[in-house]
Protein backbone atom coordinates (compact mmCIF):
# COMPACT_ATOMS: atom_id res chain seq x y z
CA UNK A 1 0.00 0.00 0.00
CA UNK A 2 1.54 3.31 -0.41
CA UNK A 3 1.84 6.49 1.65
CA UNK A 4 -0.79 7.99 0.46
CA UNK A 5 -3.41 4.67 0.89
CA UNK A 6 -2.10 4.38 4.56
CA UNK A 7 -2.56 8.13 5.71
CA UNK A 8 -6.38 8.17 3.71
CA UNK A 9 -7.00 4.96 5.78
CA UNK A 10 -5.41 6.07 8.80
CA UNK A 11 -7.74 9.61 8.54
CA UNK A 12 -11.11 7.42 7.73
CA UNK A 13 -10.33 5.53 11.10
CA UNK A 14 -9.85 8.79 12.88
CA UNK A 15 -13.17 10.44 11.56
CA UNK A 16 -15.14 6.69 12.47
CA UNK A 17 -13.70 7.48 16.05
CA UNK A 18 -15.00 10.96 16.11
CA UNK A 19 -18.16 9.68 14.69
CA UNK A 20 -18.19 6.78 17.78
CA UNK A 21 -17.70 9.75 20.14
CA UNK A 22 -21.22 11.20 18.82
CA UNK A 23 -22.43 8.07 19.35
CA UNK A 24 -23.36 7.36 15.71
CA UNK A 25 -23.91 3.71 15.12
CA UNK A 26 -21.40 1.54 13.06
CA UNK A 27 -24.23 0.94 9.81
CA UNK A 28 -24.89 4.28 9.60
CA UNK A 29 -20.58 5.55 9.99
CA UNK A 30 -20.19 2.30 7.24
CA UNK A 31 -22.26 4.29 5.14
CA UNK A 32 -20.86 8.07 5.68
CA UNK A 33 -17.44 6.51 4.74
CA UNK A 34 -18.15 4.15 2.99
CA UNK A 35 -16.42 1.39 3.95
CA UNK A 36 -17.86 -2.37 4.95
CA UNK A 37 -20.17 -2.37 8.00
CA UNK A 38 -17.98 -5.29 8.77
CA UNK A 39 -14.87 -2.34 8.70
CA UNK A 40 -17.11 -0.15 10.94
CA UNK A 41 -18.01 -2.63 13.32
CA UNK A 42 -14.97 -3.34 14.01
CA UNK A 43 -13.56 -0.18 14.59
CA UNK A 44 -16.31 0.50 16.88
CA UNK A 45 -15.17 -2.58 18.90
CA UNK A 46 -11.71 -1.21 18.81
CA UNK A 47 -12.56 2.39 20.06
CA UNK A 48 -15.39 0.70 22.98
CA UNK A 49 -11.85 -1.11 23.94
CA UNK A 50 -9.42 1.57 24.09
CA UNK A 51 -10.74 4.56 22.36
CA UNK A 52 -9.39 6.59 19.36
CA UNK A 53 -5.92 5.27 20.00
CA UNK A 54 -6.55 1.94 19.57
CA UNK A 55 -8.14 2.82 16.03
CA UNK A 56 -4.75 4.60 15.19
CA UNK A 57 -2.04 3.11 12.60
CA UNK A 58 0.36 0.45 14.03
CA UNK A 59 2.32 1.45 11.08
CA UNK A 60 2.93 -1.12 7.89
CA UNK A 61 2.09 -4.60 7.67
CA UNK A 62 4.59 -7.15 6.91
CA UNK A 63 7.78 -8.31 7.59
CA UNK A 64 10.84 -5.11 7.81
CA UNK A 65 13.77 -5.11 5.20
CA UNK A 66 16.38 -7.76 6.27
CA UNK A 67 18.78 -5.03 4.62
CA UNK A 68 20.14 -2.07 6.33
CA UNK A 69 20.14 1.43 4.13
CA UNK A 70 24.28 0.94 3.92
CA UNK A 71 23.53 -2.25 2.22
CA UNK A 72 20.98 -1.37 0.03
CA UNK A 73 22.91 1.08 -1.48
CA UNK A 74 25.95 -1.12 -1.94
CA UNK A 75 22.80 -3.32 -3.58
CA UNK A 76 21.87 -0.46 -5.49
CA UNK A 77 25.79 0.33 -6.82
CA UNK A 78 25.44 -3.55 -7.74
CA UNK A 79 22.24 -3.46 -10.00
CA UNK A 80 23.81 -0.56 -11.55
CA UNK A 81 27.24 -1.99 -12.42
CA UNK A 82 25.22 -5.05 -14.42
CA UNK A 83 24.68 -8.67 -14.62
CA UNK A 84 28.14 -9.10 -16.63
CA UNK A 85 29.95 -7.53 -13.25
CA UNK A 86 28.66 -9.84 -11.23
CA UNK A 87 29.34 -13.22 -13.29
CA UNK A 88 25.91 -13.22 -15.75
CA UNK A 89 27.89 -12.86 -19.72
CA UNK A 90 24.81 -14.33 -21.61
CA UNK A 91 22.46 -11.04 -21.16
CA UNK A 92 22.41 -7.99 -19.84
CA UNK A 93 18.94 -8.77 -18.09
CA UNK A 94 18.54 -8.51 -14.19
CA UNK A 95 16.20 -11.15 -13.77
CA UNK A 96 14.71 -11.52 -9.80
CA UNK A 97 16.33 -14.61 -9.27
CA UNK A 98 19.77 -13.30 -10.44
CA UNK A 99 18.99 -10.51 -7.93
CA UNK A 100 18.20 -12.94 -5.17
CA UNK A 101 21.28 -15.21 -5.93
CA UNK A 102 23.25 -11.95 -5.79
CA UNK A 103 21.56 -10.51 -2.14
CA UNK A 104 22.72 -14.09 -1.02
CA UNK A 105 26.72 -13.84 -1.99
CA UNK A 106 26.68 -10.33 -1.46
CA UNK A 107 24.96 -10.11 1.97
CA UNK A 108 24.41 -13.20 2.99
CA UNK A 109 21.00 -12.72 3.32
CA UNK A 110 17.93 -14.92 1.54
CA UNK A 111 15.59 -13.68 -0.40
CA UNK A 112 12.52 -15.42 -2.20
CA UNK A 113 12.46 -14.35 -6.38
CA UNK A 114 9.29 -12.00 -5.26
CA UNK A 115 10.56 -10.43 -2.77
CA UNK A 116 14.01 -9.45 -4.62
CA UNK A 117 11.36 -8.38 -7.39
CA UNK A 118 9.92 -6.21 -4.55
CA UNK A 119 13.00 -4.77 -3.37
CA UNK A 120 14.21 -4.15 -6.78
CA UNK A 121 10.85 -2.01 -6.82
CA UNK A 122 11.96 -0.32 -4.58
CA UNK A 123 15.28 0.44 -5.44
CA UNK A 124 13.82 2.13 -8.92
CA UNK A 125 14.27 -1.06 -10.64
CA UNK A 126 12.43 -3.72 -13.07
CA UNK A 127 13.39 -7.49 -13.27
CA UNK A 128 14.11 -8.39 -16.86
CA UNK A 129 14.12 -5.41 -18.98
CA UNK A 130 17.06 -4.83 -20.65
CA UNK A 131 18.28 -1.50 -21.14
CA UNK A 132 19.76 -1.28 -24.91
CA UNK A 133 19.12 -3.99 -27.26
CA UNK A 134 22.20 -6.57 -27.20
CA UNK A 135 24.97 -5.74 -29.53
CA UNK A 136 25.82 -8.83 -31.10
CA UNK A 137 21.95 -9.01 -32.50
CA UNK A 138 21.81 -9.97 -36.23
CA UNK A 139 18.74 -8.05 -37.54
CA UNK A 140 19.23 -9.60 -40.78
CA UNK A 141 18.93 -13.13 -39.43
CA UNK A 142 15.97 -12.23 -36.99
CA UNK A 143 14.23 -11.19 -40.28
CA UNK A 144 15.12 -14.13 -42.12
CA UNK A 145 13.78 -16.22 -39.48
CA UNK A 146 10.92 -15.06 -39.25
CA UNK A 147 9.99 -14.72 -42.83
CA UNK A 148 11.37 -18.65 -43.32
CA UNK A 149 11.08 -20.35 -40.12
CA UNK A 150 8.26 -19.15 -38.21
CA UNK A 151 5.49 -19.37 -40.87
CA UNK A 152 6.55 -23.35 -40.98
CA UNK A 153 6.83 -23.80 -37.29
CA UNK A 154 3.48 -21.64 -36.45
CA UNK A 155 1.01 -24.07 -35.76
CA UNK A 156 -2.45 -23.48 -37.81
CA UNK A 157 -5.49 -22.82 -35.66
CA UNK A 158 -8.51 -24.83 -35.97
CA UNK A 159 -11.16 -24.19 -39.43
CA UNK A 160 -14.09 -22.47 -38.23
CA UNK A 161 -16.77 -25.03 -39.11
CA UNK A 162 -14.76 -27.71 -36.44
CA UNK A 163 -15.52 -26.47 -33.10
CA UNK A 164 -19.72 -25.91 -31.83
CA UNK A 165 -20.62 -22.94 -30.09
CA UNK A 166 -22.69 -24.48 -27.16
CA UNK A 167 -20.39 -27.24 -25.52
CA UNK A 168 -23.25 -28.20 -23.07
CA UNK A 169 -26.10 -28.64 -25.39
CA UNK A 170 -26.40 -32.26 -26.75
CA UNK A 171 -27.76 -32.88 -30.44
CA UNK A 172 -31.30 -34.33 -29.87
CA UNK A 173 -31.53 -37.88 -30.01
CA UNK A 174 -33.85 -38.50 -33.00
CA UNK A 175 -30.78 -36.49 -35.16
CA UNK A 176 -28.71 -38.80 -33.75
CA UNK A 177 -26.80 -41.46 -35.75
CA UNK A 178 -28.34 -44.73 -35.48
CA UNK A 179 -24.79 -46.31 -34.30
CA UNK A 180 -23.68 -43.65 -31.41
CA UNK A 181 -24.39 -44.02 -27.84
CA UNK A 182 -27.74 -43.45 -26.30
CA UNK A 183 -29.66 -43.09 -29.83
CA UNK A 184 -33.51 -44.31 -29.76
CA UNK A 185 -32.94 -44.27 -25.77
CA UNK A 186 -35.10 -41.02 -25.36
CA UNK A 187 -37.96 -40.05 -26.95
CA UNK A 188 -37.48 -36.39 -29.02
CA UNK A 189 -38.60 -33.71 -27.21
CA UNK A 190 -41.45 -31.23 -28.83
Amino acid sequence: MTAVGRVRRESVRMHAAELFEQKVKPPEVARRLRVSPKSAYRWHQLWQAGGALELASRGPSGSRCRLSSRCLENLAAYLEEGPAAHGWVEDQVWTAARVATLIGRKFHVSYSVSGATRLMHRLGFSPQVPTRRVAERDEQAVTVWREATWAEVKERGRPAGATSASRTRQASPAVRPEDAPGAGEAAPRS
